[in-house]
């Protein structure tokens, strides 16, 4: 949806072939945290799975007990008691041989506020979130600020002093999937400069209007969202298609990146959906296809039918959910063509638990642009706002 995010894409996978130069200090790295043992700390190693932690999003356990995550948004929460906290989080190639403009952004809270905003450059970084003398009991969450195509990153095994515990915290009432493009990624949003480009540093998910729409809500959210892709095309400057960034290619994997979970490539694993079943999928897709139909009859035709394969490959993943097509934040022109669609899945399959709902395009002279003319917060704030009051018209929440 950029016009530089094709060009960026391509970068980044020249890094991950450079890989191979940095790997002395990946295996450095590896030696390292692998060292100390229980014993010799007198600690105790906590995996991060669902039994000791609330995992958000699209997650993936390694064998070494490392906790991947790529897509924007994933992470873990947890409820912590002890004296000190060390969160020891893994770069994956990205971080040590990879651009800049591709590192891993993380945010880490303690009790709702932010304590840590880093960019990800090293294979291995400790953050201590929490220290000090006197047992506390807090809420603690990590999670991925940028989106998963750049770069991924791994939490560690947490090692908790004698006596420390941790547990997960409760769910929230009510779940729901986002799947998207830049616009969900939060892409550009932290740089109000409507003539500067990508870079995962000005990239938050939590000031999106997705993460803002799960929040006004209460609800659990999952994210599969990757910048400049869509249904049939991906961002495109002279017409020309770009099938290899469409979204259901991946949809059913835990992700799509140029980095990865440690050896292993994160659109080689299968999702499982019985992990997450949300009550609500809400698409926003076709802002990077329009850049390619314009207003082609014929390529807007093959948006609709493609549109409607993939509801179907969205509800044969989410059998019970609701499903809400949306499209407009950064234009309108192929909204019609959503409805379309939606109407046209109805009546091949008689599934009706499915709507449409446009959102209002972005007020630049009243709301700015961020980076690449992206969405600034306020844009999203307002569609967050409006997208709210349609899912709780639409679901009763």
């Amino acid at each position: 949806m950029t016009k530089k995010i094709i060009s960026l894409l391509c970068a980044a996978a020249l890094c991950v072939g450079a890989a191979g130069c940095s790997q002395s200090k990946a295996d450095t790295a590896e030696k390292d945290k692998s060292s100390q043992t229980e014993e010799d700390t007198g600690m105790k190693g906590i995996q991060l799975t669902e039994d000791t932690v609330k995992l958000i999003g699209r997650t993936y356990l390694a064998e070494n007990g490392t906790l991947w995550c790529a897509l924007s948004g994933s992470g873990a929460e947890f409820e912590f008691t002890g004296k000190n906290l060390d969160i020891m989080v893994e770069g994956d190639k990205i971080s040590w041989s990879g651009q800049r403009n591709n590192y891993t952004r993380i945010a880490i809270y303690v009790d709702g506020e932010r304590v840590i905003d880093d960019m990800l450059n090293e294979g291995v970084k400790k953050y201590t979130p929490i220290s000090g003398d006197t047992e506390v009991t807090k809420t603690v969450k990590i999670v991925k600020l940028s989106e998963t195509a750049m770069s991924c990153f791994g939490i560690m095994p947490i090692q908790l002093e004698d006596g420390a515990s941790v547990k997960p915290v409760p769910k929230k009432a009510h779940s729901i999937e986002f799947i998207g493009d830049s616009i969900t990624c939060g892409y550009g949003v932290d740089d109000e400069d409507a003539t500067h480009t990508f870079a995962t540093s000005t990239e938050d998910v939590t000031k999106a209007y997705a993460y803002k729409t799960a929040e006004n809500l209460g609800a659990e959210y999952s994210m599969f969202s990757i910048s400049g892709w869509g249904i049939i095309s991906g961002w495109t400057g002279d017409g020309t298609q770009h099938p290899e960034q469409q979204i259901p290619l991946y949809y059913e994997k835990a992700g799509f990146s140029y980095g990865g979970f440690g050896d292993v490539q994160a659109q080689s694993v299968d999702w499982d959906f019985a992990k997450y079943q949300p009550e609500l999928v809400v698409i926003n897709l076709g802002t990077n296809d329009e850049s390619y139909c314009k207003s082609d009859e014929a390529k807007r035709a093959d948006y609709v039918a493609g549109y409607v394969e993939f509801l179907k490959t969205v509800r044969s993943d989410n059998p019970d959910a609701r499903i809400l097509c949306v499209l407009g934040i950064m234009g309108d022109a192929l909204y019609p063509c959503v409805e379309e669609a939606v109407e046209k899945y109805s009546t091949e399959t008689g599934d009706t638990n499915i709507s449409a709902f446009r959102l209002e395009p972005q007020k630049a002279a009243e709301d700015g642009l961020a980076a690449d003319s992206h969405p600034t917060e306020r844009t999203h704030t307002k569609a967050a706002e409006a997208l709210t009051a349609e899912i709780k018209r639409i679901m009763g929440w």
